[in-house]
């Protein structure tokens, strides 16, 4: 469905990770930073999502008045490679159409930090990306948080399931920061304001 054909349906923004502590500072999880930080600024804290296998947070983003907008943030708890079933359970519950779906999470081909925003597209192997295309289809919005290339010979599966290195942890408030100021610009003033601003 369009954006445009239901301006007033809720926005599902989906910070994709692993659950429990021993992933929760890993690459892998930077979706679920930036959806904790989101949830942060609208002043909700995550519950169990009934059936649903994912935590959420209802909100709204944006000034007050006709110009924010109704979101659910929602972390799947079902590991990255499941994520499509909860992110539809929570699509279906919700009246989401799959045009508000902003998917948060890393991505290996961007250099550590950069963000890219975009409708649609391939997957580039990332699981979570996978199993959401897989439950709904591909037309969903994502930012993508650059994480860069594992170093030498290192696999990618264990360098997204590593925690980032202290020198990154530097900056990764920031970039999170950053992130989550992205997601709010897609929502309330739409796809081309936010690449223009957010896209480097």
């Amino acid at each position: 469905m369009d954006v445009t054909t239901d301006a007033n349906a809720p926005w599902l923004i989906v910070g994709l990770g692993n659950p429990g502590p021993e992933y929760a500072m890993n690459r892998h999880n930077v979706g679920f930073m930036v959806a904790d930080l989101l949830a942060e600024r609208i002043g909700g804290r995550f519950k169990r999502a009934g059936r649903a296998q994912a935590q959420v947070v209802e909100g709204r983003i944006g000034p007050p008045g006709p110009g924010n907008r109704r979101v659910v943030l929602a972390k799947p708890m079902s590991y990255m490679n499941l994520s499509g079933g909860p992110v539809n359970a929570l699509r279906e519950f919700y009246k989401v159409p799959v045009a508000h779906v902003v998917a948060v999470h890393d991505e290996l081909d961007i250099d550590y930090g950069v963000l890219r925003l975009k409708l649609g597209g391939g997957d580039n192997g990332h699981n979570g990306l996978k199993s959401m295309t897989k439950a709904f289809g591909a037309e969903y919005h994502r930012v993508r948080f650059g994480i860069g290339r594992p170093p030498g010979r290192m696999q990618v599966a264990d360098f997204v399931l590593k925690d980032f290195s202290g020198a990154e942890r530097k900056e990764l408030d920031y970039f999170v920061d950053r992130a989550a100021d992205a997601v709010e610009c897609l929502v309330i003033d739409g796809l081309e304001r936010a690449q223009s601003t957010y896209n480097s």
